[in-house]
């Protein structure tokens, strides 16, 4: 039995309001900094016997990361399956795009958002984390390993972990800037998740 931490990363700076998914050069804002600092002594000061650190490739995931190996002494290593979800919406600015969706031109883009037609597949997130998430308890089943992806693609994980729908309601996601899910990893399955927010304290611009 292992267990596989998913952290998500911290707070963004985004003044411009854009929906960034997998655009490069998104690096966490002070308070982000804040928040990954945070997250980085919740685990020097667990006792967990961490070995691994594994990132997203995007810019605030690596931050994020760094962080955490900086407080436990160790390297960081890259996963392109840790990875933001894939958006067609992606390098918009967040708050046209209700109005974007609902525009004839683009409505079909909204056909099924159970899928979602809009962007990755849920069931495609779903599999490649999971794959992550098992190779990392398959190299180190006898310690722990703190994986660094975002929001969306923990959130579906666990629901995953959970036995439960992958369509969900975005706004009941328990994931929130630098959190903590933890997947319990017995015989190659998850069979149990913890959820903490180190971070909830951190302050977060308005």
């Amino acid at each position: 039995m292992t267990v596989v931490h998913l952290v998500r990363h911290g707070h963004v700076h985004n003044p411009g309001g854009v929906l960034y998914g997998r655009l490069p050069e998104y690096r966490l804002s002070e308070a982000g900094e804040r928040m990954a600092e945070a997250t980085a002594q919740y685990f020097a000061e667990s006792g967990r016997d961490i070995a691994r650190i594994v990132s997203s490739p995007l810019l605030r995931a690596q931050q994020t990361a760094a962080a955490i190996g900086a407080a436990l002494g160790l390297p960081v290593e890259s996963d392109d399956r840790l990875i933001e979800a894939g958006n067609v919406w992606e390098g918009r600015r967040i708050h046209p795009i209700a109005r974007l969706a609902l525009d004839p031109r683009t409505l079909w883009r909204i056909r099924n958002p159970w899928r979602p037609s809009w962007g990755e597949p849920y069931a495609g997130q779903r599999d490649r984390m999971i794959a992550a998430v098992l190779d990392a308890a398959a190299t180190e089943p006898d310690r722990e390993s703190v994986l660094v992806s975002h929001q969306l693609p923990i959130w579906v994980t666990r629901l995953a972990a959970e036995g439960r729908a992958l369509a969900h309601n975005p706004s009941v996601r328990e994931c929130a800037l630098a959190s903590v899910t933890s997947l319990v990893v017995e015989d190659g399955a998850i069979v149990g998740v913890e959820y903490a927010d180190p971070a909830a304290r951190a302050e977060v611009p308005r």
